[in-house]
């Protein structure tokens, strides 16, 4: 039978071999970390704590403020050192929480649940919202927002994003072949919560053994798992519901305007962990790879942990390396300060040697973007609309509907940087309507 999949899409090389076999290791607490209170999407979070404070693992240092926010836990006991502007991944430097860590690893209270199914999906949301949990995939959406879907708007399937469609990352499939029972319980949740009938696990072929250890340990009847054709970006929310349920979702707007709710393992684990056992997310799984890192691995990093450490752990960088990014090769952000921290939304670290820039060229008119654009646009137009300002245009041309996947620039013969104008595009546009509100 023939796996499904979507349309278009590209086929870069997987680059997965180098970590895959590798088991999650534990990297050891820093003496420092360094906490952003903004690492997700929404409003940063409002700190709880000042200079001299005292606190434990697991306490909350800063709270949301709004419902597109999130709270933020301290991932060490320890000493704040500073609340104040520090270097974060993303780019420009944000306001965060200096803890030097004193060894003890003292936590603070959590509230385990024997039998966390019995609890009310109220319950269920209320426990992932105080745990500050976000989208471990990388968008980092508030989950409890995502659990909570408007009255009108019914939720009648659970995908659970297993695809990890992005080259060299494996932190997600070594989630699923070390913790899959853990996932699935994080699923049940994940369905209770939002009164779903069935629960999709969907994992791509280049991962088939995951896929056949999760189906061997599912025993209800509404939960079972889908094996996809490998292809990027197979893991995009839109991709993947249009994949599965051959249900399309409209422009701007979101899966559960078509019935659906989609989470990534490593997210629905750590539901798992807030719901059961009171957990917050101080902590993830990463993959650190590439051929500019000696001792490629998949590591279990407490959120705040500098680059720089991370990468000590790992080898150091070998000779040469001249990039360093955040995340997977196809959407990861190019890293410029190793004092920058891991943070929720951090699900790789990659480091080669890249040769200098291409030149970038005119456009031929291949037509190789629109071919391989899994949200159909016309990327070459929508880059001429930008860069002359032609905000309006690009809008109706569906700019807002862009991923931000890359396929359009890995096949553009040209060269032309195609997703940097797009995103320059959306933030503006962004912002233009922001003005007008």
């Amino acid at each position: 039978m023939k796996k499904k999949t979507f349309p278009r899409g590209i086929h870069p090389p997987g680059g997965k071999e180098w970590t895959a076999d590798k088991a999650i290791e534990v990297l050891p607490p820093p003496e420092k970390v360094y906490i952003p209170l903004h690492q997700h999407f929404g409003q940063p979070a409002q700190p709880l704590v000042k200079k001299g404070d005292t606190i434990l693992r697991g306490q909350k240092i800063g709270k949301a403020p709004a419902l597109f926010s999130a709270d933020v836990h301290a991932s060490v006991s320890g000493k704040v050192l500073a609340v104040d502007g520090h270097p974060h991944p993303l780019g420009k430097p944000v306001l965060a929480v200096t803890i030097a860590n004193d060894g003890q690893d003292s936590s603070s209270d959590e509230e385990e649940i024997p039998d966390p199914f019995s609890l009310s999906p109220e319950e269920i949301i209320r426990r992932v919202k105080e745990a500050g949990i976000v989208g471990l995939g990388g968008a980092a959406f508030p989950t409890a927002v995502k659990l909570a879907p408007p009255a009108d708007k019914p939720i009648d399937t659970i995908i659970i994003n297993g695809c990890e469609c992005e080259p060299f990352l494996t932190s997600d499939y070594r989630l699923m072949k070390e913790y899959p029972e853990e996932i699935i319980s994080g699923a049940e949740l994940i369905r209770l919560a939002t009164n779903a009938k069935q629960i999709i696990i969907s994992v791509e072929d280049n991962k088939e053994d995951a896929a056949e250890l999760l189906a061997s340990k599912i025993q209800e009847k509404h939960i079972f798992v889908e094996v996809l054709t490998t292809k990027y970006p197979q893991g995009a929310e839109k991709n993947l519901i249009l994949a599965l349920l051959k249900r399309e979702v409209p422009r701007g707007g979101l899966p559960f305007d078509v019935g659906v709710v989609v989470q990534n393992v490593g997210t629905t684990k750590a539901i798992w962990e807030a719901v059961r056992f009171g957990r917050p997310l101080y902590q993830r799984v990463i993959t650190v790879s590439g051929s500019g890192i000696p001792e490629p691995k998949n590591l279990l990093v407490r959120i705040g942990t500098p680059l720089q450490t991370v990468i000590d752990f790992c080898g150091g960088l070998k000779e040469g390396v001249n990039c360093l990014i955040m995340g997977g090769p196809m959407m990861g952000i190019t890293q410029w300060n190793l004092e920058a921290p891991i943070i929720k939304g951090t699900s790789g670290l990659l480091a080669w040697s890249l040769p200098p820039a291409s030149q970038v060229f005119d456009c031929i008119r291949c037509g190789r973007c629109v071919e391989h654009c899994p949200m159909g646009l016309t990327p070459t137009q929508l880059a001429k609309y930008i860069q002359f300002g032609f905000w309006d245009e690009a809008e109706a041309w569906g700019v807002l509907d862009c991923v931000e996947c890359g396929c359009c620039q890995y096949s553009c013969p040209a060269a032309i940087p195609l997703v940097q104008w797009i995103r320059l595009g959306k933030a503006t546009i962004s912002a233009l309507k922001r003005k007008t509100v």
